[in-house]
């Protein structure tokens, strides 16, 4: 059963979360934790982020700089074929144009073929310290131009027009959407325009960026339904984790924190005490979008899961 499938059968909101591969040399018995702290909520699926190599100048003895592309963690290929075969739960890898050629994207989703894994998530990715976005040579500079090419594998259609008798390959796609706007656009309606694009391309379901005013969530659904959006629109939710969150997270994610939510996180001495906050922000949260009937909430769990496990028993 692929992802929008199950949203749309679900007969209460479902329990989803993403994680983040684990960095180089520390193994995945990280990500397994993570996973057997939360398994009692049954979890629908997992999402698993992907992340381009960064490009790293080093020094060398005699003076002169060398760059280099270090990948600081593994694709979620790779830990996305684990986790399902480890719990037998349905994995959503992330697939980014970022840092990847076509070539590379074809690959990619052969891979994911041959592991039987045919939900997936497609995303642009971030500029990586960019002003504006720079694929890579004979890349891809949008989520649409990605989700084209996974749109002509579906019919068979490989880079190699040498191929003889292709196998098609059906990908079921997710995509992002922005209740408070993606960060480069420039207004709401051309968010909206580009949202319905995906959609015509093949996009199943959106998971909103986080947010933590659920009213931007119920009026972006509106907005997208007025437009005649019909997917299922998925409320992707984060606890705040620290003080300084009140800072990062807007800066990051161009997204406005609650003038009651910061009063308290400003009246905190310590980290724990602001992610005790954060969890009982979090959990009102996912109690009143519940009530609203969504079809499922979505976690950023950025490698942590005390916190999801705390509010997730006030919730599920």
């Amino acid at each position: 059963m692929n992802i929008a499938e199950k949203l749309r059968e679900a007969k209460s909101p479902l329990f989803t979360f993403e994680l983040l591969p684990p960095l180089k040399g520390k193994g995945i018995d990280a990500i397994y934790s993570t996973i057997d702290n939360l398994l009692e909520f049954n979890p629908s699926y997992i999402n698993i982020t992907y992340h381009a190599a960064d490009v790293v100048y080093k020094t060398l003895p005699d003076g002169r700089i060398e760059k280099r592309t270090v990948c600081k963690r593994p694709s979620s290929i790779s830990t996305a074929a684990a986790i399902k075969y480890k719990y037998n739960i349905e994995v959503v890898p992330h697939i980014i144009c970022n840092g990847l050629d076509k070539e590379e994207t074809e690959n990619l989703l052969i891979d994911l073929d041959f592991l039987d894994i045919h939900n997936i998530f497609a995303l642009r990715g971030d500029q990586r310290g960019n002003r504006i976005f720079i694929p890579k040579e004979n890349g891809h500079a949008h989520t649409t131009d990605l989700m084209k090419q996974v749109g002509e594998l579906g019919k068979g259609v490989y880079l190699d027009d040498a191929i003889k008798n292709p196998k098609p390959m059906a990908f079921s796609m997710g995509v992002a959407c922005y209740p408070e706007k993606h960060i480069e656009a420039p207004n709401m309606e051309s968010d909206i325009f580009y949202l319905k694009e995906k959609v015509r391309l093949g996009a199943e379901y959106a998971v909103t960026q986080m947010f933590f005013d659920n009213r931007k969530y119920f009026d972006f659904v509106k907005l997208c339904r007025e437009n005649g959006i019909t997917i299922p629109i998925v409320p992707g939710i984060k606890p705040i984790a620290s003080i300084n969150d009140i800072k990062v997270l807007p800066q990051t994610f161009n997204i406005d924190l609650p003038e009651a939510l910061t009063k308290e996180l400003l009246k905190c001495k310590s980290n724990e005490e602001a992610r005790t906050v954060g969890v009982e922000w979090c959990a009102a949260q996912a109690n009143e979008l519940k009530a609203f009937g969504v079809p499922s909430i979505h976690f950023y769990t950025l490698g942590e899961s005390d916190n999801i496990r705390r509010i997730c028993k006030k919730v599920y």
